[in-house]
C-alpha cells in the first residue's frame, strides 16, 4: 500500500489541491456550496494521483537511471509496471467521472486535457528538448482553472489571472530542480536545458527574466479586483524576495543556491496563495 500511495504523490497532489481550492473560491464568488468543493477536490485529487501513477510507469526504464528516482516502486522492482498502469487508469478514470458528475463537464474536460497533455506531450517531449518545461507548464497551471470552472462552470479574466500566476511561477522553480539535478536528468536522458547548456547562462536567464515577470503577473488579481492592497504589498514584497534569490543563483551557479531558490518557491506560492484569500474580494 506504502507503495501504491508513493505512486501518487502525496506532496504535490497537496499542493495541486490547494491552487483548485483557491480557484474554486474566487469562482464561486459569494455563493460557497461546500459539497460542490468537495467533489472538485476529490476529483483532482483522483486525477493528478493517476496521472502521477502513469507518469511513473511511462517513465520507469529512465528512472531507473537516476539517482533521485531509482528507489520509485517500478524501477525498484517492488511493483509490477502493469499494475501502475492500471493503478493509473482506474484513479484517472475515476477522477474524471468524478468531476463530470459532481461539478460539471468543464471542468471534467479540464481535468482530461491536463492528464492528455501532460502524458502524451509533456512526457515524451522530456526525452526531446527542453521545451518540456514550456510545454509541461501548461498542464501544471490547470487546477485552479478546474477549481474555477467547478464553482462557476465559465473561465474569465479572473480564471486567466490564477493560471498565469501558477504558469509563470513554474519557472524558477523547475529550473531550480534541473539544475540541482542536471547530472542525474542527464543519466536519465531528460532533456532540460541545464543538461543541454551544463554552464547554466540560459539557464539563470529564465529564472531571473520570469522572477521579474511574475511580479506584475501576481498583481493581476488586484488589477481586476479580486484583491485589496494588502495581497499586493505581499505579491511586490515576495516577487522580490524571489528575483533576490534567483539573482544570487545567477552569481553563485552552485547546487545550495539552487536548492535555496527551490525552497523560496515552494514557500513563495502557498504563502501567496493565502494572502489572496484572505484579502480576496467578492461580489
Amino acid at each position: 500500500m506504502r507503495d501504491f500511495l508513493e505512486l501518487t504523490k502525496p506532496r504535490i497532489t497537496a499542493l495541486i489541491l490547494i491552487c483548485t481550492a483557491v480557484g474554486y473560491l474566487f469562482g464561486c464568488r459569494a455563493v460557497f456550496h461546500f459539497l460542490t468543493l468537495l467533489h472538485a477536490l476529490l476529483g483532482t485529487a483522483l486525477m493528478a494521483s493517476g496521472t502521477s501513477a502513469l507518469n511513473q510507469w511511462y517513465e520507469a526504464d529512465s528512472d531507473a537511471r537516476m539517482r533521485r528516482t531509482r528507489g520509485r516502486p517500478i524501477p525498484a522492482g517492488r511493483m509490477k509496471r502493469s499494475h501502475g498502469f492500471f493503478f493509473g487508469v482506474l484513479l484517472s478514470t475515476a477522477g474524471f467521472v468524478e468531476l463530470w458528475v459532481g461539478t460539471n463537464a468543464l471542468a471534467a474536460a479540464l481535468g482530461l486535457f491536463t492528464l492528455m497533455s501532460y502524458m502524451f506531450v509533456y512526457t515524451p517531449l522530456k526525452q526531446r528538448s527542453p521545451v518540456c518545461t514550456t510545454v509541461g507548464a501548461l498542464p501544471g497551471a490547470m487546477p485552479p482553472l478546474i477549481g474555477y470552472a467547478a464553482a462557476s462552470g465559465a473561465l474569465d479574466t479572473w480564471a486567466l489571472a490564477l493560471f498565469l500566476i501558477l504558469f509563470v511561477w513554474q519557472f524558477p522553480h523547475f529550473y531550480a530542480i534541473a539544475w540541482m539535478y542536471r547530472e542525474d536528468y542527464a543519466r536519465g536522458g531528460i532533456k532540460m536545458l541545464p543538461v543541454i547548456e551544463p554552464d547554466g547562462e540560459s539557464t539563470v536567464k529564465r529564472i531571473v527574466a520570469c522572477s521579474i515577470l511574475l511580479i506584475p503577473i501576481s498583481l493581476l488579481p488586484r488589477l481586476l479586483g479580486m484583491t485589496g492592497s494588502i495581497y499586493a504589498a505581499a505579491a511586490i514584497a515576495g516577487g522580490l524576495a524571489l528575483l533576490y534569490v534567483g539573482l544570487r543563483l545567477g552569481r553563485e551557479r552552485t547546487f545550495a543556491r539552487a536548492r535555496y531558490l527551490l525552497l523560496a518557491s515552494v514557500f513563495y506560492l502557498p504563502a501567496l496563495l493565502t494572502v489572496m484569500v484572505i484579502d480576496r474580494h467578492t461580489f
